[in-house]
């Protein structure tokens, strides 16, 4: 495959936005939503599109380029859109992702007019039939919707002019490379095809020689923490026995107490299982797997992003694609299988300039595929001991003494003064102070101190000498 790698120049100053070519309607747009400068994948991947070449583009989840292929796909429609039949037609992974991108076309092009619509899975089929037949300029779609309605004749290819593959890997893994194909033949052959991926596997290049044309290549790697500066994501793990992981797993969350966390699961079973044990230990857990409606599916995002659920248990395929802005901690409850898992899996915190946490829960069989992992990815994850039924203890009282300064610095507390009064004329002041903090204690942390018990810690063995 012909490629074109566009390494990034640090001698030369990054071009604002103004400064790729961008219509002014974009531009009204990108300034309204506080779009201060592109990101390395925007600089590197609108100028070439907008030329309309094909382009391959690794880049990793939160970097920006929804917006890379989104804006070139704007500017290059034209003013007088008359045809019924899609420009561009955006091919990603999950219903989340489908509505996620489209909603971002709608912010881009609310100036332009665009007519852009998710086609997924689980959604009514009299709706999407309805918009296809009054005409759209974009399809974002999942490609199994999107096959069905090629099938039934009711999304026409014709005039297509740009193919975008989202997440390329991920599709790939959900076993939608024959649909993949399938669409493409019915694309026309004179037509601008771009494809992202967080990772570049051997059938991602060879799906890339096969259907695109001379490309640019653009390859953004994960930035590297400044000297000083601590990474943007946290990684460790954690050896435990498979009987104590779940005791395991809400101790560590105990400990960490994460604004939003997603937990990751290998089967349906164990996601309903672990959250029911979630739940039991005081947080508010929601599961979510592939057995539920798109209806279940989308009231359990509603709670998680509304702040009335902070504990997501899901499958890999069920929580693809998912973006979850106060997300803080990502889970691996088991270590994943693929390098590119893991890579999928930590990729949704520590966004936009925000720290996160990744941690893994490991069996000492499992030490090893830990090892691989850091080997692949080039970062060090870092190997804890379990906390102690003291360590927690001490964080607990940790989090109830920030909850108290922070109610002493910000709350009105006058109208309690007349409690703390009368009570101060029957006992010392000092006992009505550790009371109140004995009962906020106790109302505002889940578990129970006295329920603890100690977890085994589990170490790896060291090969004996003179053995490889």
């Amino acid at each position: 495959m012909s490629s074109t790698p566009v390494p990034p120049d640090p001698t030369t100053e990054p071009p604002a936005f103004t400064d790729l070519g961008l219509r002014p309607e974009l531009l009204a747009a990108l300034a309204a939503l506080g779009y201060e400068e592109p990101t390395p994948i925007q600089r590197e991947a609108i100028p070439p599109l907008l030329a309309g070449q094909d382009l391959l583009g690794q880049a990793a989840t939160g970097t920006g380029k929804t917006a890379a292929f989104a804006l070139p796909l704007l500017q290059r429609m034209p003013d007088d859109r008359s045809g019924g039949d899609p420009l561009a037609l955006v091919l990603v992974p999950t219903r989340e992702l489908a509505v996620q991108v489209s909603e971002a076309f709608h912010r881009y092009g609310k100036d332009l007019g665009a007519r852009v619509l998710p086609i997924y899975g689980g959604q009514p089929i009299g709706r999407q039939l309805r918009a296809l037949d009054s005409g759209v300029d974009v399809v974002v779609a999942t490609p199994g919707r999107a096959l069905d309605h090629i099938a039934r004749g009711t999304l026409r290819l014709g005039n297509l002019t740009t193919v975008v593959l989202d997440e390329a890997d991920e599709m790939l893994d959900m076993g939608f490379a024959e649909d993949i194909e399938a669409i493409l033949e019915h694309a026309p052959e004179q037509r601008q095809t771009v494809l992202f991926s967080a990772t570049m596997p051997a059938r991602i290049d060879g799906m890339a020689r096969a259907h695109l044309t001379d490309p640019v290549r653009i390859l953004i790697a994960r930035e590297q923490p400044v000297a000083g500066e601590a990474p943007r994501v946290r990684q460790s793990a954690y050896l435990v026995a498979r009987a104590h992981k779940p005791a395991a797993l809400g101790r560590v969350l105990d400990v960490e107490s994460p604004t939003a966390a997603i937990v990751f699961c290998r089967s349906r079973e164990e996601v309903d299982r672990l959250t029911e044990t979630m739940n039991g230990r005081g947080y508010r857990a929601e599961a979510l797997h592939g057995g539920m409606s798109q209806e279940q599916r989308d009231r359990v995002m509603g709670r998680l992003r509304a702040g009335t659920a902070d504990l997501l248990v899901a499958t890999d395929v069920a929580a693809r694609g998912l973006d979850v802005e106060q997300l803080s901690h990502v889970v691996n409850y088991d270590v994943p299988s693929a390098p590119e898992s893991y890579v999928h899996r930590i990729g949704r915190v520590g966004r936009a300039g925000r720290e996160g946490v990744a941690i893994t829960l490991a069996e000492p069989r499992e030490h090893r595929m830990l090892k691989t992992i850091e080997r692949v990815t080039g970062q060090r994850i870092t190997i804890d001991k379990i906390p102690t039924v003291a360590d927690l203890r001490t964080r607990r009282l940790e989090l109830t003494q920030a909850a108290l300064r922070e109610s002493l610095l910000e709350d009105d507390l006058e109208p309690f003064r007349v409690i703390v009064e009368t009570l101060s004329d029957e006992f010392d002041l000092m006992e009505v102070a550790l009371a109140a903090v004995k009962l906020a204690h106790e109302a505002t942390l889940p578990g129970s101190d006295d329920a603890e018990e100690e977890i085994p810690q589990v170490s790896v063995r060291a090969p004996r000498e003179g053995r490889e």
